[in-house]
């Protein structure tokens, strides 16, 4: 919610990779050739500067390509991703927090020209068009301006953005409603994924833990941690494994019992 696009990019491609593994390595080819896209574009920017070989302006041609090709498949991977996810981050947010603003999410991209329900051809060509208007500002900069790696999740409430506007716990219902619809979504296609809580009741009031309760009694199966036990409601009966961590002559140990 508060953090960098780069953590919400993380938490789309995680959940890709998880639904669809080959994902990880266009992922993998992405990063790559942006490295050496980024690498090439800071050369250029020092030989044209000098006047030297324009010959790298060639390469950095080849460089496009590729990253054109592997950026337009993982560019129309999180468009799909962000339109499955949708409805389901606003009926969980509205369930842990039924008195607030509606929640939305929508992909946005640093490519003009993106929007849902494009063929991947047809990103690529947004894309390529993307790098051909930005390259004389790449190369003056020294770093590739266009492609997946400069997009973010939007997140929103009601006619605003949620974040720098959100309270507290709007922040936090809105964090966990992220994580209950991709819970649900790989839900739907058959797997058991385990629901896991860190610590997160602790963040909310009263009427949020006992919604988040609710939703999280209906999975198959919940991991539950918190600090201290009082911040979990009554309503999750579960198995209690306490973990206490002592000082000893040999330094901090953790101990476990029931």
């Amino acid at each position: 919610m508060r953090g960098d696009p780069s953590d919400r990019r993380r938490f789309l491609d995680d959940l890709l990779i998880q639904r669809r593994p080959r994902m990880a390595g266009v992922r993998a080819d992405y990063d790559k050739v942006l490295r050496q896209r980024t690498a090439l574009l800071k050369t250029a920017t020092a030989a044209l500067r000098q006047r030297h070989d324009h010959s790298v302006l060639d390469t950095l041609d080849v460089w496009d390509g590729h990253l054109v090709a592997h950026g337009a498949e993982l560019l129309s991977a999180r468009i799909e991703l962000v339109g499955e996810l949708r409805p389901l981050v606003e009926k969980s947010y509205q369930l842990l927090a039924p008195a607030s603003r509606p929640a939305d999410i929508a992909y946005r991209s640093s490519v003009e020209g993106v929007e849902a329900g494009l063929s991947v051809e047809h990103l690529a060509d947004a894309l390529q068009a993307g790098l051909v208007a930005k390259r004389s500002a790449e190369i003056e900069r020294g770093v590739c301006l266009v492609g997946p790696h400069r997009d973010d999740l939007e997140l929103r409430l009601g006619d605003g953005p949620a974040k720098g506007f959100a309270s507290h716990g709007e922040s936090w219902s809105f964090a966990l409603a992220l994580r209950l619809a991709a819970f649900d979504l790989l839900r739907a296609e058959g797997t058991d994924p385990v629901l896991m809580l860190d610590d997160v009741f602790a963040e909310l009031d009263g009427a949020r833990r006992r919604s988040l309760a609710t939703v999280a009694a209906d999975a198959e199966q919940v991991l539950v941690t918190a600090a201290v036990p009082d911040d979990v409601p009554e309503e999750l009966s579960a198995r209690t494994v306490t973990v206490e961590v002592q000082e000893g002559p040999a330094g901090r140990k953790s101990v476990a019992h029931e």
